[in-house]
């Protein structure tokens, strides 16, 4: 059995030839300075150009950089559940492949897991965390669409989180297979139905301020964030009809 590392850091990628080598380069400059042991892993969602050819040319110079190339694509959330639940990290993080928050602001999620917390998310938001800043704000329609779509995810799933979407979430190795092997969103709307699944299975969710650095080629389109809300209703529907199992897990335990 391979020995358990410190933390995993989980890299979600399609088509990222143009920015997975600034990103990688990055991720190794902050993990070859900590006194932890870590993974990179990697994930290519069935990517058509360079990604997985340059990550496999990186793991000659990058320390345990690991790489699942998928053949198919399957989705952001599909591939973020298959890194989390492959990892072996005690804690596990995953990021987006643009850097838009960089690995550095895990200084800050640390101190959280020393003190035995399960889920630490970070939030562009200052309602969340005070300090939480976007280097450039995004567009009139992504703005919009967020805020409206703000109002129903808490309403519906996630209460009294202003930022589900940022994508630099950690958590326990614990946390990560309990939500990730019952999530089931494949896409966009995989961050919202992780911390719903958390807050139902009684994981408290912590937060940390993040400086986000917006890509302007973000992947991310009108039709993606319309996606969103339909994939918030079927998390939503989950919840109340308990597809998750979760009642009936604890109702089996409690009979035991």
């Amino acid at each position: 059995m391979e020995n358990q590392p410190y933390l995993s850091v989980i890299i979600p990628a399609y088509n990222e030839e143009k920015r997975i080598s600034k990103t990688l380069l990055s991720v190794d400059a902050y993990l070859l300075k900590q006194s932890f042991d870590y993974e990179i892993l990697v994930v290519s969602d069935g990517s058509s150009d360079k990604t997985a050819e340059i990550v496999n040319n990186f793991q000659k110079s990058i320390k345990n950089l690991k790489l699942i190339d998928n053949q198919a694509n399957h989705g952001k959330g599909w591939v973020t559940r298959q890194g989390m639940l492959t990892a072996l990290g005690q804690v596990r993080l995953f990021m987006d492949a643009d850097n838009a928050t960089t690995l550095d602001h895990f200084d800050k999620m640390k101190q959280y897991f020393d003190n035995g917390s399960q889920l630490v998310i970070g939030s562009r938001d200052p309602k969340d965390a005070k300090g939480a800043k976007q280097a450039v704000s995004q567009p009139g329609f992504k703005r919009l669409l967020g805020n409206m779509g703000n109002i129903l995810i808490q309403i519906f799933a996630v209460w009294g989180v202003w930022d589900t979407q940022c994508g630099f979430k950690a958590f326990s190795a614990e946390a990560a297979k309990a939500v990730f092997s019952k999530s089931k969103i494949d896409r966009w709307g995989f961050d919202i139905e992780a911390l719903a699944l958390a807050r139902k299975l009684k994981y408290k969710i912590d937060v940390v301020p993040v400086y986000w650095i917006n890509d302007p080629n973000s992947k991310v389109s009108l039709k993606g964030y319309l996606m969103t809300f339909k994939e918030l209703f079927q998390v939503w529907w989950w919840l109340i009809t308990d597809a998750y199992g979760i009642r009936k897990a604890k109702t089996l335990k409690s009979e035991l």
